[in-house]
């Protein structure tokens, strides 16, 4: 059983106990027998011969969750009367909402915010489109869209599935960043379909996150939309991820003493998340990249090769090294898993340089258990937010849009990615860098203004920007 107790998988369970000596302790009993990990206890009433009580309880995954309702069904004092799997309570209703800037109280605040004020902002935005960023929820606001093909690791499992995920991000935005962000999930898999329709809701928006949607096919939707519209178009999954490996990278590094230009790198994964970290990882110097797949190493020499790894064999891996995933992690100084779990092994990681650094980042399981390679690697990080060194784009992108929409960037450059990645990185001063603290904690409110600056100064510097500075007020 996976040890790690997680809130997303914890319950409520309602239980109404005999008022008798013993009936709580082997209610409680029961819980810790099946491995679960008590959390708040709330009376809710008592009556006259039991009391009833909210029972929170963590747990390590569904079934071991199943696995303690059923322990505490089986106890005879005990009567459970309702179960609420508290992750689900927290999306009833969806977790975002919509609320108003200006006060609706009497006839003049009608008039002015609508009709017949609005039509004099109308009016003026038509006579000068340029003051829609002042004038609307433009200046600040991003579409979330997604067509749900690849949604975590759960695949794809349609639009409608992907909503909370969205959802999420949305929410992120605004705690993180204060940007005003919204799902868009569509109903179409052809990626001409989403282009347009992503192209006729732009001017409704001052950026597009692309979020979960499936390889290749996004490379095209992002490379058509940045060429088609004058607003940022950002694939989280790609740059994001890029962005906060880079970041992780470049404290881990001063760890163990090595240099960016100096490092053979070895990447399982060579999908969305894997070509970006490796164009970022590239531009800042790195020349040994080798990528795998499921067959191995991506070579030149490799045969069927898709057009998308053809191109990536021809960029990277100029020693042509073949083989499985663990066979080229010899003599490597860095493992970037951006795959699944089992990607490499053991022996693999055994094989690398002094001083490896691994970044196992496959969730909600890694491509290898970092209690498997503790005594092994200077410096592991993963996807997870239970293991020290969590790689989470929520370091990225709230900064990167509100960086790029207080400038009013036209689009998301590479040298504007690089900045965000060391401003996340710089974020931890040298004295606090170690092996177990080379990333901030999300909940760092010194990312966001850091990243934001960098990416904006970045932006002027690489000429995308059409305002030094924050959008002013009317």
């Amino acid at each position: 059983m996976n040890a790690h107790y997680s809130a997303s998988f914890s319950l409520t369970l309602r239980v109404r106990l005999e008022d008798s000596p013993g009936a709580f302790a082997d209610l409680a009993r029961a819980i810790a027998d099946a491995g679960g990990q008590l959390d708040a206890i709330d009376l809710v009433r008592v009556e006259s011969k039991h009391k009833v009580r909210d029972i929170s309880v963590f747990a390590t995954d569904a079934e071991h969750a199943d696995a303690i309702v059923q322990a505490c069904r089986a106890v005879a004092a005990a009567e459970v009367e309702h179960v609420s799997d508290r992750t689900f309570l927290l999306h009833l209703g969806g977790k975002i909402h919509m609320s108003a800037n200006a006060p609706l109280r009497t006839r003049d605040d009608l008039s002015m915010a609508y009709t017949p004020g609005v039509a004099r902002v109308c009016q003026a935005i038509a006579d000068d489109v340029e003051h829609v960023w002042n004038l609307t929820v433009k200046r600040n606001t991003v579409a979330v869209v997604t067509d749900g093909t690849a949604v975590l690791g759960l695949g794809d499992i349609g639009p409608e599935a992907a909503l909370p995920v969205m959802e999420g991000k949305a929410l992120l935005f605004k705690e993180f960043s204060g940007v005003d962000a919204w799902p868009i999930c569509l109903a179409t898999k052809d990626p001409d379909s989403i282009i347009a329709t992503v192209e006729a809701i732009a001017p409704g928006f001052g950026g597009i996150n692309l979020e979960d949607i499936s390889a290749p096919r996004c490379f095209e939707i992002e490379e058509r939309l940045r060429a088609s519209l004058d607003i940022p178009v950002f694939h989280d999954d790609q740059h994001g991820t890029a962005i906060v490996v880079l970041a992780a990278l470049v404290n881990a590094l001063q760890v163990v003493g090595k240099r960016l230009e100096d490092i053979r790198v070895v990447i399982t994964g060579v999908g969305a998340a894997g070509v970006a970290v490796t164009r970022v990882l590239q531009s800042c110097g790195v020349e040994q990249i080798v990528g795998c797949d499921r067959q191995g190493a991506i070579h030149s020499g490799r045969s069927a090769l898709s057009e998308p790894k053809r191109r990536y064999a021809e960029e990277t891996n100029p020693d042509g090294l073949s083989g499985a995933a663990d066979d080229v992690l010899a003599g490597a100084d860095v493992f970037i898993g951006l795959s699944q779990p089992g990607a490499v092994t053991r022996r693999g990681i055994e094989s690398m340089a002094a001083d490896a650094i691994v970044f196992a980042m496959a969730n909600p399981t890694p491509e290898i258990s970092p209690e498997h390679i503790a005594d092994l690697a200077a410096v592991v990080a993963t996807g997870r937010s239970d293991y020290p060194n969590q790689i989470n784009n929520v370091l990225a992108f709230p900064g990167v849009f509100r960086g790029a929409l207080d400038i009013r960037a036209s689009t998301i450059t590479p040298g504007m990615e690089i900045a965000a990645g060391r401003a996340i990185a710089a974020t931890i001063p040298e004295s606090e860098i170690a092996p177990d603290y080379v990333v901030p904690s999300v909940f760092n409110r010194d990312v966001v203004p850091s990243v934001a600056t960098a990416v904006a100064d970045a932006a002027v510097r690489d000429g995308v920007a059409r305002s030094s500075h924050p959008a002013p007020t009317y």
